[in-house]
């Protein structure tokens, strides 16, 4: 679809073989096809394939919580409406 829509992106799901730590394919090192490849590779296309400490320092920036009744995290797109068409802004829970 994103190539369809003039982007020049490709996205693919890793061989199951990839990054393995169970069963037949465990601690042999591979590509994103699966094809094996030496530890030396593998450790060198590391960052490239995996997500970096940096990339997890900026997901964990956009997880910010919010507690307002009415509000919605950044990352959450806001519904249309609440829970049994009740307004976004219904206080659900009530603590005594």
């Amino acid at each position: 679809m994103l190539e369809e829509s003039g982007y020049p992106h490709r996205m693919m799901l890793p061989s199951p073989k990839f990054r393995r730590t169970v069963g037949s394919w465990a601690n042999i090192p591979t590509d994103l096809s699966g094809k094996p490849i030496s530890a030396e590779e593998f450790s060198a296309r590391q960052t490239e394939w995996l997500p970096t400490e940096g990339d997890r320092a900026y997901v964990r920036s956009l997880m910010k919580g919010v507690f307002e009744r009415g509000k919605m995290a950044g990352w959450i797109a806001p519904p249309e409406r609440g829970i049994n068409v009740k307004p976004t802004d219904f206080e659900y829970v009530i603590f005594h």
